[in-house]
């Protein structure tokens, strides 16, 4: 039996109770004798390594989206506006149906450089060259998404005016008219075709829509 005077002070009580050594060894002498070593701490864990740490957290990022601001694709192009003075109009193809003519209209760049085109062109008839509007303006048709157009000197752009029969409109005050004034899009200049139809002086009954300009010569179909 090993005396208990050979243990520590704070381990005597406990060596007094065993009966012999084997029990005390039996029971891990080591531990209740010696100094038992102390369980090793977890790791600390580094900012590096850490997956919700500063330093491996993905970077916040802000897109256009976040923010609600839009970016239109005339806003990332140097190339300046196309403007009346640089197009020549003209009618192209064109088509009826039950109660509508679908009517393209062309725009060809006649100027030396490059220009873009992006959106609607206002369209309206007139009495005649730089004369009174007749009836409303064409409101907007959105069946062709707008994109920018780069138009290099000679190529065209179109949009297609659908022309509504005016006499199907009650109260339309049926009128005549033999021109049609053109807006660029983002232009104040304007541009005239000889087109003779009948239209509605009564500016209440919309007649006319129109789509945004897309690249070519178009089609009415």
């Amino acid at each position: 039996m090993i005396p208990s005077s050979i243990c520590p002070p704070r381990h005597r009580a406990a060596v007094a109770l065993a009966s012999t050594c084997g029990v005390i060894a039996a029971c891990g002498f080591i531990a209740a004798c010696g100094s038992a070593a102390a369980p090793p701490a977890a790791p600390a864990q580094s900012a590096a390594s850490s997956p919700r740490s500063a330093a491996s957290a993905p970077a916040a990022t802000t897109s256009a989206a976040d923010t609600g601001a839009t970016t239109t694709p005339a806003a990332q192009s140097q190339t300046a506006g196309c403007l009346a003075s640089d197009l020549q109009a003209e009618m192209g193809a064109s088509q009826g149906t039950a109660g509508t003519i679908y009517q393209v209209i062309v725009l060809t760049n006649t100027s030396a450089a490059s220009c873009t085109l992006y959106g609607y062109p206002g369209v309206s008839f007139v009495t005649s060259q730089g004369g009174s509007q007749v009836g409303a303006a064409a409101t907007r048709n959105a069946a062709v998404n707008a994109t920018q157009l780069t138009l290099a000197p000679g190529s065209k752009a179109n949009a297609l005016l659908a022309i509504h029969d005016a006499g199907a409109y009650p109260g339309c005050r049926l009128t005549s008219a033999d021109w049609l004034r053109i807006y660029p899009p983002g232009d104040y200049g304007s541009l005239y075709v000889q087109y003779k139809a009948q239209t509605c002086a009564n500016t209440r009954k919309k007649i006319l829509t129109v789509t945004a300009v897309s690249a070519g010569a178009g089609s009415a179909s």
